[in-house]
């Protein structure tokens, strides 16, 4: 499993080895396998190369969970590639990812073709705003939602202010003084929430009241608690699925409160798992060759994320959608019904 378990997005990275780790507990259990997880940090594209090519020269590893982040994905998508080893993130929504470029490369969340344009539409017709700024913070998952929103707010007649700021800045005092009365949005397609929490914070210093939209990245219930904004999310919140409620109070009681960034990280875990099963049912030896191909005949009728599992032949999650949530007084996260 590869993620961020350290650094800025170490919050993100502990959740989904936290549900990676209850996946694997609960498949051995079932399956009566024995697969073991080794764990990768991988808070840095140059960290996730270091930590891939650990495990494409390890030839007990047969498959790989993770990385998290779209841009380590491209980092080590030609790695995993070269090594024949199937790779599957939980969190990783770059469009370019499944062109077909990284021909082992797998993901149980939607793109970001699919959220830009819907968080994107949910602005212009639920939000109206007669202008807006939107923020990028220069890296890859970032700048690709940016492109694909700024062309439906033009379309709308919406006044965009794109601006870019690094992901190691702190401070957002400066950037917040270009928000002017006209900006009723501020959009932020981040992945760090303790960046957006400042900003936020930064707006009421300066008594502005622009409600901020946050893209996946900053789904952090705890993190991101400015009250009145919007953040989605490629993940449902799993405590509102019936039929995950053993699952959900599992996580509680073992790891504490969690966030949507986990769940995908299990479903991704359990195709992993199941696919070495069926080999092993199969009375074949695990390879990467055949884990492989049993991923990509995936087809599970359910799964914890309240949709079937199943993969176009580029990697794609089949109907994958992103979910919408509005951030309530007490920094609970409220999903909208119609999202």
């Amino acid at each position: 499993m590869e993620g961020p378990l350290t650094g800025p997005t170490a919050v993100v990275g502990q959740e989904q080895l936290h549900f990676a780790e209850l996946a694997l507990a609960t498949d051995n259990a079932a399956n009566k396998t024995n697969i073991s997880l080794v764990q990768g940090d991988t808070p840095s594209p140059a960290g996730a190369v270091t930590v891939t090519q650990q495990f494409t020269s390890n030839p007990k590893i047969v498959a790989v969970v993770g990385p998290g982040g779209s841009q380590q994905v491209e980092a080590v998508g030609p790695l995993m590639a070269r090594a024949g080893m199937a790779f599957i993130s939980g969190s990783a929504t770059a469009a370019a990812l499944t062109s077909g470029k990284y021909p082992t490369f797998f993901r149980t969340v939607s793109k970001d073709s699919v959220q830009g344009p819907q968080d994107a539409n949910f602005i212009v017709h639920t939000l109206h705003p007669k202008a807006l700024m939107i923020v990028d913070d220069q890296e890859v998952y970032s700048t690709g939602l940016v492109s694909a929103m700024v062309p439906i707010f033009t379309a709308a007649g919406i006044k965009v202010d794109h601006e870019s700021v690094q992901q190691t800045t702190t401070d957002f005092s400066s950037l917040v003084a270009k928000v002017t009365p006209a900006m009723m949005v501020v959009v932020l397609p981040w992945q760090v929430a303790a960046n957006a929490q400042q900003f936020g914070r930064n707006l009421a210093q300066q008594h502005k009241t622009a409600v901020i939209f946050g893209t996946d990245g900053l789904f952090s219930p705890g993190t991101f608690t400015i009250a009145g904004s919007y953040v989605s999310s490629f993940g449902p919140d799993i405590t509102a699925i019936p039929a995950d409620a053993a699952i959900a109070r599992a996580a509680m009681q073992k790891y504490g409160s969690f966030g949507t960034f986990g769940p995908p990280t299990f479903a991704a875990t359990h195709v992993v798992d199941e696919a070495i099963a069926s080999v092993c049912k199969a009375e074949q030896t695990p390879s990467r060759s055949n884990v492989l191909a049993a991923i990509k005949k995936t087809n599970e009728p359910t799964s914890i994320l309240g949709q079937p599992v199943s993969f176009t032949a580029n990697g794609d999650l089949v109907n994958g959608r992103f979910f919408l949530f509005k951030i309530t007084s007490t920094g609970k996260y409220q999903l909208i019904p119609s999202s």
